[in-house]
């Protein structure tokens, strides 16, 4: 398994901003598909943002629409987390895989993952 290191994590208050960056060090691979998941106490982790760079689709969860970004610059991706909301407090994940693959997919099922930043966003 191919560990993806994140960073950018930290506490903010609402309305703050951040930006996660999702780098691989040493490797080199396509990151045709690539998404940043999260996942709060107690509950499930979801996908919010995932992007297919070759047919260039990209999906937002519609929780963070408008408010957050993803992109990829070489070897680093980005989510860039505008206008944050305590509700975006979670543990964030990045994933990439090169092709074949679906920007859909769910977590288990990319090749490349991380072990995740916390995120805490106060009132």
């Amino acid at each position: 398994q191919v560990q993806l290191v994140e960073s950018g994590g930290g506490s903010v208050q609402a309305g703050g901003t951040l930006t996660l960056s999702c780098r691989f060090p040493g490797y080199t691979f396509s990151t045709t598909c690539m998404a940043w998941f999260r996942q709060a106490p107690g509950k499930e982790r979801e996908a919010v943002a995932a992007r297919h760079n070759g047919f260039a689709r990209t999906h937002y969860a519609e929780s963070v629409k408008g408010r957050f970004t993803i992109s990829r610059d070489k070897n680093t991706i980005y989510l860039q987390m505008n206008n944050l909301e305590p509700e975006d407090t979670a543990m964030y994940y990045c994933a990439a895989d090169p092709p074949p693959c679906s920007e859909v997919q769910a977590w288990d099922e990319y090749n490349y993952r991380g072990q995740g930043t916390q995120v805490t966003v106060s009132s």
